[in-house]
């Protein structure tokens, strides 16, 4: 590896899951102190007490994820929005807002979300989820303009179809019946592999600067098909 991150403190959340631990063993790799931390935040106090646990960090990497629980429209319950918003939306207020401050503070940073494709395009019986990522997306969309006068870089991977534990897990990924369904929609033809959310998040970490605010689809063309 090149030493990319090398001197660099990464705090990546919920660390165990979603993309967590492709992320930092290619951090690692490229010379990063990383911090994994494993915890499930619930709730803006959720997120605001692992950054000040682990105070100034380089780069933050805002993993957080929920298995889906899919539902009509006219079926979604209360509890599982909310419990939606309150493990992907509250929780990266509270982690954004208070790493920003001790990025204004040391001079500038990164801040990456790990959110997903799913808003950009609409999948039914996911009404709630989508709704919940995208209002990760228009939160770091819109924080990425503003940080951007402080040096602190913000975006967003928004990605689909890529294989990891919490959404494309292995039993899914070798389903005959997923995969032809798969092919009809992704022009590329294939499930991610996830080396390549790993590659993209070192080049945001890394070398990316003149971007700030962006949302940017990993999903294999699935965002540009009707």
């Amino acid at each position: 590896m090149s030493g990319r991150l090398e001197g660099k403190r990464i705090l990546i959340t919920e660390a165990g899951r979603f993309m967590g631990p492709v992320i930092s063993e290619r951090f690692r790799a490229e010379g990063a102190e990383v911090i994994d931390d494993t915890t499930a935040p619930r709730g803006i106090d959720g997120g605001r007490a692992i950054a000040e646990r682990h105070g100034a960090v380089d780069v933050l990497m805002a993993n957080l994820a929920l298995p889906p629980h899919p539902a009509l429209v006219d079926e979604t319950t209360e509890s599982d929005w909310h419990a939606l918003f309150d493990a992907l939306v509250h929780p990266l207020m509270g982690l954004v807002g208070t790493t920003a401050r001790y990025m204004k503070a040391a001079g500038g940073g990164r801040i990456i979300g790990l959110t997903s494709a799913a808003p950009l395009r609409g999948i039914p019986r996911n009404s709630a989820y989508c709704a919940a990522r995208g209002a990760q997306n228009a939160y770091l969309r819109a924080a990425g303009v503003e940080l951007a006068r402080n040096d602190i870089l913000v975006c967003a991977i928004a990605q689909n179809y890529v294989a990891n534990d919490t959404y494309y897990p292995p039993g899914l990924t070798e389903d005959e019946r997923f995969l032809e369904r798969m092919r009809a929609v992704v022009p590329a033809g294939r499930i991610g592999d996830p080396q390549e959310t790993a590659s993209l998040a070192l080049f945001l970490a890394s070398e990316a600067g003149f971007m700030p605010g962006q949302i940017i689809p990993l999903s294999g063309g699935w965002t540009t098909t009707l």
